[in-house]
């Protein structure tokens, strides 16, 4: 059975950084992709960002490029997501996800196994 659990969500300033740790069991880790999602409240769940199973292809949303980091620790079956200059608009729950293929998509269809959420509140 896979599981995912992420850590690393809490309350911060706008400006601040928070880094999003999610721990993967129960898979062979380093076959799949991984990414991130996030939901505020009222809204559509939100392709942030994924990467590859290698780690060297990575791909994030338009609205936190240059901002946000996908990585991922294939020896410690970890995904991260550093997160800077978080901005009011991120607030929302962050979920990791587990895909069902080897590549990178942003179609949460391709994911099979979700953690349970995070919660990121960015005060202005």
């Amino acid at each position: 059975q896979v599981q995912l659990v992420e850590s690393g969500g809490g309350l911060v300033q706008a400006g601040g950084s928070l880094r999003l740790s999610c721990a993967v069991s129960g898979s062979t880790f380093n076959n799949y992709a991984m990414a991130w999602f996030r939901q505020a409240p009222g809204e559509e769940r939100e392709f942030v960002a994924a990467i590859g199973r290698s780690a060297t292809s990575t791909y994030n949303a338009a609205s936190v490029k240059g901002r946000f980091t996908i990585s991922r620790d294939n020896a410690k079956n970890t995904l991260y997501l550093q997160m800077d200059s978080l901005k009011p608009e991120d607030t929302a729950v962050y979920y990791c996800a587990h895909s069902r293929l080897p590549i990178r998509t942003m179609n949460p269809r391709d994911y099979d196994y979700w953690g349970q959420g995070t919660q990121v509140t960015v005060s202005s």
